[in-house]
């Protein structure tokens, strides 16, 4: 909130209780128009300077310094100071302050143990007030660095994407180019796309999910062409694709593992890739065979990644599943989207 709207505020409130406790001292008719003036306007005005003395100077002076003892003595000066203030007008407009009890004159010593403890009230309304606020800007202080902290994390997250993905790519267009393939155009077309779709529509932090199927779709063409069309895989997506916002980027991790550590050219053994949407839930679900020489392949650093992004962006709205076996490699994604 802006200062000048926390002066507006501030000010408005003490007006309206300063009206509210006025109206029903006047309308009692215990006490004259001019009574109230004095005792609600005058006086009003001196423990609102009590309560802001301690609120803007002695709270962030001391109190927050942790000078303790100095912060003690100004409270005692506070007391004994605005006490005799309180008591030297009491004396000035003594009819309407010292003399309104039963017509007679209030006591010294009376007088001025009240007036402490109204004073006390102030300055205890004044440290809880300090300290609240002082607590809520300090948490909404640690939310946007804790926020801040999380955007950098999946930034970086995300930025390793982008090179684990084109390295992989441009292995596979090298190869084509190497044996001199006819394909090697329409690969470096294919590649040229999925960089756009990477590029200009993956900075929001949800894209459509039609999008993001047929960004794995190009995916998937991208690799046929680099195996010469000879990469088996049945890509299956089950249900109504509407709407549906999803984290982008977040799939890919598990496709690239199966065809970089999985077998992809045997006819009999495809790669399995099917996606099922339900009301809002997405399973995914994708099976490989295994290489005989790369059986124990942990899947490099994709994995760990998308893991790590799901916990971020999906906290408790997923579960994944990734099951090792002898001859095949399997990922279960359930995401509520």
């Amino acid at each position: 909130m802006k200062r000048s709207w926390q002066i507006f505020w501030h000010v408005i409130i003490w007006l309206g209780l300063i009206a509210f406790f006025a109206s029903i001292a006047r309308f009692s008719g215990k006490m004259n128009i001019r009574a109230v003036l004095i005792v609600f306007v005058l006086y009003g005005i001196i423990n609102i300077s009590v309560f802001y003395l301690n609120y803007l100077v002695l709270i962030p002076r001391f109190l927050d310094k942790k000078k303790y003892k100095y912060f003690a003595l100004s409270i005692v000066a506070i007391l004994i100071g605005f006490g005799l203030i309180k008591y030297g007008f009491g004396a000035i407009f003594k009819s309407e302050i010292l003399m309104r009890v039963k017509g007679k004159e209030t006591e010294f010593l009376r007088y001025f143990v009240n007036t402490l403890f109204i004073t006390t009230i102030f300055l205890f309304l004044s440290t809880v007030l300090k300290f609240t606020v002082d607590w809520f800007l300090n948490e909404r202080v640690q939310r946007d660095l804790e926020n801040q902290r999380l955007t950098a994390e999946l930034s970086f997250l995300k930025s390793q994407i982008n090179p684990h993905f084109l390295f992989n790519s441009l292995n596979s267009i090298y190869s084509l180019a190497y044996q001199k393939s006819d394909t090697t155009p329409e690969a470096i077309l294919k590649l040229s796309e999925i960089m756009r779709y990477m590029l200009y529509e993956c900075n929001d932090n949800k894209v459509e999910l039609g999008k993001e199927l047929q960004y794995l779709q190009n995916y998937i063409d991208l690799q046929k062409i680099r195996f010469g069309n000879k990469a088996f895989i049945n890509f299956e997506v089950t249900g109504e694709v509407t709407t549906q916002l999803i984290v982008p980027l977040l799939l890919i991790s598990f496709i690239e593992n199966a065809f970089k550590h999985g077998v992809a050219n045997d006819e009999l053994s495809p790669i399995v890739l099917k996606i099922t949407l339900d009301d809002g839930l997405l399973n995914f679900f994708i099976q490989n065979k295994k290489h005989a020489h790369n059986r124990d392949s942990s899947g490099g650093i994709g994995l760990a990644n998308v893991r790590r992004r799901l916990d971020l962006l999906y906290p408790s709205k997923y579960n994944l599943d990734i099951r090792d076996e002898a001859d095949t490699y399997t990922c279960q994604l359930s995401l509520v989207l």
